[in-house]
């Protein structure tokens, strides 16, 4: 029988735009999408990858040093990192890479970490290097650093929950009792979803004196023991206190860093040993090279990378005559050898990401470690019970061993000697089944009496503990005490210097790196701009400019001036004369739009220079309406290079203009009319987009189409087009009054 060809399936499209196969749902509401499929992956990377909780680890890291520490890597011998990463894979099912990239973060010879959790032997990197690689797991060893017996101490006394891993075939613990505030100890960084964590770290000696001290003293000024942090990479923190206290109290705000440096005279040339936590070697020598070639910087000779198995070490050979200081000030300003570390202190408490201050982390851990050695307690003292109690059965025994000995002679059955010494001593059933199993040797009077002289000894210890267990005081000794013995065991010197005149060391004017001489500024129509010195434009002959170009502005000014450069996307573009090299007339000059970054299609319709930003500029709009906004709105306290909304978007822009003093101005219509006004009938407004005020009233179909000073518009019979208020239908412009006589270039 002939087989039916199978039809492809229909699809169908319904009303919301969804492709679906014929007779299957597919509609779904965005509402219910999202708390069903987004919510769950949402709480997941929050919760069980990016954020760090209380005992200061991401999964991946406890899953990895506990499979170490269950390894008997705390004690034992290197083994290949290759055999602890396959061993991680049964808690940690993610591959290889991740596991491994995890383990090179915690090793000491990467460097990321104050206190390493890894000792490594073998290339695990750099982490002041973008560029050095790791070796791969099959080449280097790896065992737990002995700062890890502070993490897994009485992790077997039931201080922390045990779960399942992800198959059930064996048990995880939730967190590692850490003796010491690790969460701030180590540095720690992740991205989640919707929230982020950076955690920079602090040196242990100082973190522990700081717990200990909000223990003894909640007032504590947490500033007087921990004055800031401390990096694995050294460098110097420039000292802010009102900062410092904000991420304190906030645990938001940013440290800065800068690279720490000597001068070697003997040979004219610098050294940078420590850079900032935040960048690499490489990013700086690619930005030094960068301002280099853009001639920014021209008192370097060379730079290049020294570093070797002594540390890191980048050497500047200088020009002769450079000052080292001025020029590492430069270079502090203008590379990353100067950097910030924003803080975002998002720890996960009881499964929430919290964002908290120092002083609240150090009590939520606290809070935590009290519980992990209550729990501890209570542990030991069941240990201890249930000792005592088998001892108080043997007790019963040493009053008659006789009797003991007979009654197991004389019971028939095996099964049945248990029940009879229960029924003989008035005993339970743990504690026959302890004296049942006494070996035939120990049945003497002498180990029993040793054994049960133990008895006043753990009554007094059980006693001891339960005490602890009800008195605060004593559970923060206890506490107090682990602080200090990891204090002072693993406790090191600060590697990061805090400088606290960082703001007079840094004080110096930016201007005076850039000269200051006298340019004249030739720009063309189409965009061109060229900045020629007054002796190059002594000695050079007529402008060139590009086939139908023609110049559009030409402005006496200095090399420290700026410009602004409004396009017809209500964009603000700003620049300063000294990012363009000087020219000759004979070049065509550098595009503005190419240099500037316009976007696609845009193009310019004024230019303004700033000067010192006093005055105002003048928006001329094609609505016949005119803005007046202070130049002051335009300086920005930052390198920022573009402003959108720099002007109102309701009407085309034809003109700008900038005055320092109010100036009488001629108002040109499509419709052959003119108006004069003074820019002192318009009120400055404050913000940039503003609408500006009707100056010249237009006839329908009619425009503004320009706009230049009276002094320089041709204009002889100024009463004629003259106005006292605004706004004005001016009049018809007169042959004698036309624009073909303006002498200006102005745009």
């Amino acid at each position: 029988m002939a087989r039916k060809k199978q039809e492809p399936e229909k699809k169908k499209v319904n009303t919301d735009g969804v492709v679906g196969l014929v007779g299957s749902t597919t509609e779904q509401a965005i509402s219910e999408t999202l708390e069903v499929n987004y919510m769950p992956y949402a709480m997941s990377v929050i919760v069980s990858r990016a954020i760090p909780e209380i005992d200061g680890f991401k999964p991946s890291h406890r899953k990895l040093l506990y499979t170490m520490y269950k390894m008997g890597l705390l004690t034992g011998a290197r083994t290949k990192s290759a055999n602890i990463v396959g061993q991680t894979m049964h808690l940690n099912p993610h591959g290889d890479a991740a596991i491994y990239e995890t383990m090179v973060r915690l090793a000491r010879g990467n460097e990321t970490l104050l206190h390493p959790f890894v000792d490594s032997k073998g290339n695990f990197g750099k982490v002041y290097s973008r560029d050095m690689a790791y070796a791969a797991s099959r080449y280097t060893e790896a065992k737990l650093d002995p700062i890890c017996a502070e993490l897994f101490r009485d992790i077997d006394s039931d201080t922390v929950d045990m779960v399942d891993n992800y198959d059930a075939t064996t048990k995880e613990p939730t967190l590692l009792p850490t003796t010491f505030p690790n969460v701030l100890v180590s540095a720690n960084q992740g991205i989640a979803v919707g929230m982020a964590s950076n955690i920079c770290s602090f040196n242990l000696r100082e973190v522990c004196q700081t717990a200990i001290a909000l223990m003894k003293n909640p007032e504590h000024d947490i500033l007087e023991t921990l004055p800031g942090p401390d990096f694995s990479t050294g460098a110097e923190l420039l000292y802010d206190e009102a900062a410092t206290r904000e991420i304190y109290a906030t645990g938001r705000g940013s440290f800065r860093l800068r690279a720490k440096w000597r001068y070697v005279k003997e040979n004219n040339l610098i050294e940078i040993t420590q850079i900032p936590y935040t960048t690499a070697t490489e990013v700086i020598m690619d930005k030094v090279a960068e301002l280099i070639k853009a001639g920014k910087i021209r008192e370097i000779a060379d730079m290049r990378d020294e570093t070797d198995l002594g540390g890191l070490k980048l050497t500047i050979d200088l020009k002769r005559g450079t000052d080292p200081d001025k020029l590492m000030q430069k270079l502090f300003r203008m590379t990353p050898l100067q950097d910030t570390f924003p803080c975002n202190f998002n720890i996960l408490v009881g499964g929430m990401p919290r964002v908290m201050g120092v002083g609240e982390i150090l009590e939520e851990w606290t809070a935590w470690r009290t519980d992990c050695i209550k729990r501890r307690l209570y542990f030991q003292i069941q240990k201890k019970e249930d000792r005592l109690h088998l001892l108080k059965g043997l007790e019963r025994i040493l009053l008659d061993i006789d009797k003991a000995i007979a009654i197991i002679r004389e019971t028939e059955l095996e099964s049945e000697v248990v029940p009879n010494l229960m029924i003989g001593f008035g005993i339970d059933e743990v504690q026959a089944n302890f004296v049942a199993e006494i070996r035939l040797r120990n049945i003497n009077k002498e180990y029993i009496l040793r054994q049960t002289s133990a008895v006043s000894q753990l009554e007094q210890e059980i006693a001891d503990l339960r005490d602890t267990l009800n008195s605060r005081k004593r559970l923060m000794n206890v506490i107090i005490k682990e602080l200090q013995n990891v204090a002072d065991k693993y406790g090191k010197p600060r590697l990061t210097q805090i400088v606290y005149d960082a703001p007079q060391m840094e004080a110096e004017d930016e201007e005076e790196a850039v000269p200051d001489y006298p340019v004249t500024v030739f720009l063309s129509r189409e965009g061109y701009l060229k900045k020629i010195t007054a002796q190059s434009l002594r000695m050079s002959g007529e402008q060139k400019f590009k086939e139908g170009d023609a110049l559009a502005l030409t402005r006496e000014t200095t090399n420290r001036d700026e410009l602004l450069v409004f396009t017809d996307k209500f964009q603000c573009y700003k620049c300063k004369l000294s990012d363009f090299d000087d020219g000759k007339a004979s070049l065509l000059g550098e595009y503005l739009p190419q240099k500037l970054g316009f976007e696609p299609e845009e193009k310019m319709v004024g230019t303004v220079f700033c000067g010192d930003y006093k005055g105002f500029a003048l928006f001329f709009f094609a609505n016949g309406k005119v803005a007046k906004v202070p130049l002051s709105a335009y300086e920005t306290k930052t390198n920022r290079k573009k402003l959108t909304g720099a002007y109102s978007d309701k009407s085309p822009l034809v003109k700008v203009m900038a005055l320092t003093v109010d100036e009488q101005i001629v108002l040109y219509s499509t419709d052959g009319r003119a108006a004069i006004f003074t820019s002192a009938q318009l009120l400055p407004k404050t913000t940039r987009n503003t609408q500006g005020v009707a100056v010249m009233t237009l006839k329908r179909r009619a425009e503004l189409k320009d706009a230049v000073l009276l002094e320089g518009s041709g204009i002889v019979n100024d009463s004629r087009y003259r106005t006292r208020t605004i706004p004005s239908a001016g009049a018809i412009l007169r042959e004698e009054d036309g624009p073909d006589k303006q002498q200006t270039f102005d745009i």
